[in-house]
């Protein structure tokens, strides 16, 4: 993969500083996979003693967004890339470390393969399932990517 773990964490500093300062950072990336992690703390706390929904979000969305655009990068072409839909559940309090995990890279590559060569614009649902240490799943996210070969 042309994107490690710290670039994208430095990526995520500069660009996206919310999710930087709430504490989400990239773990490991390969070709079919994207490992993302945030632990609860006071600084991205709901008022029930647990972590907010919205930084959960931005830890799963960069487990999948990682793997966008490091297929993007590989493939040396000029793509663009937005989330059009989203969908989530959330079935325990999310507390201590949660950790994302999104295996869908094969399909974002297919897709971005598929806007490379025809220049149409393509969607691409990708899940991220967090989970607790317990190995308890606490939240689970699908992101509609959308990518399009720019002009």
């Amino acid at each position: 993969m042309p994107l490690k773990p710290s670039q994208i964490n430095k990526f995520t500093m500069f660009k996206l500083p919310s999710a930087y300062f709430a504490g989400v950072r990239a773990k490991e990336i390969s070709e079919a996979h994207c490992v993302t992690s945030v632990k609860h703390k006071w600084i991205n706390q709901n008022p029930f003693k647990s972590m907010f929904w919205a930084v959960q979000g931005m830890a799963a969305e960069l487990s999948t967004g990682a793997l966008v655009m490091s297929y993007i990068r590989e493939n040396k072409a000029r793509v663009s890339m937005l989330v059009a839909n989203n969908k989530a559940t959330f079935s325990k309090k999310a507390k201590g470390r949660i950790t994302f995990l999104c295996e869908d890279g094969l399909k974002i590559k297919e897709a971005i393969e598929k806007t490379v060569e025809t220049g149409e614009g393509v969607t691409c649902w990708m899940k991220a399932v967090g989970k607790d240490r317990d190995g308890d799943i606490v939240s689970e996210f699908e992101f509609e990517w959308t990518v399009k070969r720019k002009s």
